[in-house]
């Protein structure tokens, strides 16, 4: 998986910062994310859905709305309309550069957005939202006892999740005047609705709204006991893994129509806590971690487990690609493999005494009619396996920081 820092402008001339999550490999589709109220692109529930949705080979879009996280303009000057405006903006960009977005998920008020711009979005095929108000003025009530200062004098300071935003009157007539459950009906695509039954922030009645308005296909799914925000990182991960099911039953096979540089290699990516990591090469998604006694949690294998498991599946196909080829008995090709660290004073084949010699032992179970010269000849084509021989020969690491 690769992260790649972009900037577009908005149809009013102003800069959008935003994030292009690759899968490697061809995605499967572009999505594009719209965060909640006063939010970012660096949301947790907008980087865990992201990178989930990553692992199941989707590429997605995170931008920050006008005057927001790295976007310039103002936020005082921003309302609903120009969110979704930023969004018809961001899905013109993917259409230009990589390949216009076929799913539009949305959080909070985000959610509210993306069944605005849904159907001025032509390649949207499929709408979910996250804990969405039906209709966006439900988000006055986080104004609190400024709302009336704001009606009074046109403009005031409020506080929004313990941080300082200037909020115009013209904030208020935006949306006022938005009428997003009547247009529902207008909606052809696929629409999923998430919301969590306790949510504090958007009442669930607001899923209820949303779900009468529409019309099929339609789908809910409960939240259980996550919060609004989506803080537990395991709720996110939820939601994304639900979303990625779903929504590919509406998309077919993606073939970008722009020429882009083809992701190749493998990624790896850790959290803050433990050592738990998610892998990914090519389509391929899995976990990696360290034994419980060094402070992981043992849900994969370790990074040398890896390796070996590299060295010996390289074994292993090579030698029944050698078989085939001579047309022998082979049936099965086992392979195991031990890693060891050795220091070097203590290895009577080493020239030198320092540092530690890392060896990796290969036992290999043959099955099949074989003689006893085709079982000799397989032992010495195992040394010839691609994996082998970069081990065994001169190596040459390069390693260099993102931008990001």
């Amino acid at each position: 998986m690769t992260s790649t820092v972009i900037t577009f402008a908005n149809d009013g001339g102003i800069d959008l910062r935003g994030e292009i999550h690759l899968p490697s490999g061809n995605p499967r589709a572009f999505v594009l994310f719209a965060h909640c109220f006063t939010c970012t692109r660096k949301s947790k529930a907008a980087v865990t859905i992201a990178r989930a949705l990553n692992q199941a080979g989707f590429a997605v879009l995170t931008f920050d709305f006008t005057g927001l996280g790295q976007s310039e303009g103002e936020f005082a000057d921003s309302n609903f309309s120009t969110n979704v405006g930023d969004l018809i903006a961001a899905a013109n960009f993917l259409d230009a550069e990589y390949s216009a977005p076929s799913i539009l998920i949305g959080h909070s008020l985000g959610g509210t957005a993306v069944l605005a711009a849904a159907a001025r979005i032509p390649s949207c095929r499929a709408v979910a939202t996250i804990g969405a108000p039906a209709r966006a003025e439900h988000v006055t009530h986080l104004l609190g006892e400024q709302l009336e200062a704001i009606e009074r004098d046109g403009i005031a300071s409020v506080s929004i999740g313990e941080r300082p935003f200037t909020v115009k009157r013209q904030f208020l007539d935006d949306v006022a005047d938005q009428a997003v459950p009547e247009n529902l009906r207008n909606l052809r695509v696929a629409l999923m609705i998430m919301h969590a039954p306790l949510d504090r922030i958007v009442d669930i009645d607001n899923a209820a709204e949303i779900f009468t308005h529409a019309i099929h296909p339609k789908s809910f799914v409960s939240l259980d006991n996550a919060d609004h925000l989506l803080s537990r990182r395991a709720d996110a991960e939820y939601a994304a893994t639900v979303l990625a099911s779903w929504a590919a039953r509406y998309l077919d096979p993606v073939e970008l129509e722009k020429e882009k540089p083809t992701i190749t290699g493998a990624a790896a990516c850790t959290g803050i806590e433990g050592f738990r990591t998610e892998v990914s090469a090519g389509r391929h998604a899995w976990l990696a971690d360290e034994p419980r006694s060094v402070g992981g949690t043992d849900l994969g294998p370790t990074p040398y487990d890896l390796l070996g498991a590299g060295l010996a599946s390289c074994t292993s196909m090579t030698l029944q690609l050698y078989a085939r080829r001579k047309q022998w008995p082979l049936t099965e090709a086992c392979v195991t493999v031990e890693h060891r660290r050795t220091h070097a004073k203590d290895c009577a084949d080493c020239e030198g005494d320092g540092g530690f010699i890392e060896t990796f032992t290969k036992t290999i179970n043959l099955v099949g009619d074989l003689d006893e010269s085709q079982r000799a000849r397989l032992l010495e084509i195992s040394s010839r396996c691609p994996v082998h021989k970069t081990l065994t020969g001169t190596i040459k690491l390069e390693t260099r920081l993102t931008d990001d």
